[in-house]
């Protein structure tokens, strides 16, 4: 059976998703990071955990599912507090962190650890399903999606789009590694770490206002 292919509706997937993770915040500190210390590949992989992250708030907007989307604003207050104080630990870690100490075992590891740290940021979050809300309206009914085979074009647009970005990143973050050195980044690591921990605090010092 034949399917007919919608490319522009994947086309605005992909600028979904790329729109959606573009905006630097703690994931992409941290994948700048990792381009520096641990190269192109770490630095992509963990950025593909935010891209995935992004693309189950995509999915949840595009198949129109209300209670999801409902439950998480209901939760808001709840993962601005688990988010934040991640946030907070991972930024403690960071500036501690040594610079360039990654040994064969380490940076095997290292990669599915940074993958899941960025998933949780992002799914965390509530800003990124405001984002990828915002996105949906502001395209209107052009970023409708009719049918199973339109949703699933239009969630793998998402994701390419999203996974796209920290290509793109990685790749710019890794053509600096050659000038960067261990007292750089040792530098890099206290001002990343510090980012982070500001991150964080003010995720919960929202709470407040």
């Amino acid at each position: 059976m034949d399917v007919d292919v919608d490319l522009p509706l994947f086309l605005r997937g992909i600028a979904i998703g790329f729109a959606v993770a573009a905006p630097i915040g703690p994931v992409g500190i941290l994948c700048i990071r990792k381009a520096l210390a641990d190269g192109r590949l770490a630095a992509f992989v963990a950025g593909l955990g935010a891209a995935l992250a992004d693309t189950l708030f995509g999915a949840v907007a595009v198949l129109g599912i209300g209670a999801v989307v409902q439950g998480l604003q209901g939760q808001t207050e709840t993962l601005k507090i688990v988010g934040g104080l991640f946030m907070i630990g991972l930024g403690l870690h960071t500036w501690r962190s040594a610079a360039f100490d990654v040994g064969p075992d380490a940076e095997k590891s290292g990669k599915w650890r940074d993958f899941v740290t960025t998933f949780f940021i992002t799914i965390t979050n509530p800003g990124t399903i405001l984002g990828v809300a915002g996105v949906f309206a502001a395209l209107g009914p052009s970023s409708r999606a009719e049918g199973q085979v339109q949703a699933g074009l239009l969630i793998s647009g998402i994701f390419i789009g999203s996974a796209l970005w920290w290509l793109v990143l990685s790749a710019a973050a890794a053509a600096a590694r050659g000038h960067v050195t261990p007292r750089r980044m040792k530098l890099f690591n206290h001002g990343s770490g510090a980012l982070l921990i500001v991150f964080g605090t003010a995720a919960m010092g929202s709470l407040l206002l």
